[in-house]
């Protein structure tokens, strides 16, 4: 069955997403699905198309680099939970390089993390983002690490909690 916006519409399980990667990666482009599905308006057809991709390894999914940018900004500017946390799942596995630093991207990273109302997925996957752009500079790094202390563990889920522990203990590579 041909990937279309209308198959993409469908909501579907755990299985479709795997048809939906599988048949991308016998397709051969990441790349050119990413740039027809990803963005588009409807969010079920974005939501559909990124979560087929997180089926993908990471040395598939880094077709997709020279989409950063345009990755960064829906996940900042979507209104859906859904296509925010899949899009940020694909930030999280692409490179990140001392020049791909945007700080309205870190400053929404930090916001998000630290809302206690937010999803924990995206919480999680936020601060494992921050971490990354931060490394590169240890002032800022030294900021998110007082950051993440000042955290009221308590008001947080244990995703959260232990994405956090693991930054403080120097675990997250």
């Amino acid at each position: 069955m041909a990937i279309t916006n209308e198959r993409l519409q469908q909501t579907f399980s755990e299985g479709g997403a795997q048809e939906i990667y599988q048949e991308v990666k016998a397709g051969g482009d990441f790349l050119g699905f990413a740039r027809r599905y990803i963005f588009s308006d409807d969010y079920r057809v974005a939501r559909s198309a990124l979560w087929g991709l997180t089926k993908a390894s990471n040395e598939e999914l880094a077709q997709l680099q020279v989409l950063l940018s345009e990755l960064i900004e829906q996940a900042m500017k979507s209104d859906n939970s859904s296509v925010r946390r899949l899009t940020l799942n694909i930030i999280e596995r692409l490179d990140m390089q001392e020049d791909d630093l945007r700080t309205d991207f870190l400053e929404f990273c930090l916001e998000r993390m630290m809302n206690v109302e937010e999803y924990s997925g995206i919480q999680t996957l936020c601060m494992k983002l921050a971490f990354r752009m931060c490394k590169f500079y240890p002032e800022l790094m030294d900021e998110l690490k007082r950051t993440l202390e000042s955290m009221e563990v308590d008001y947080y889920k244990p995703a959260v909690r232990c994405v956090r522990h693991r930054i403080l203990n120097g675990k997250l590579k």
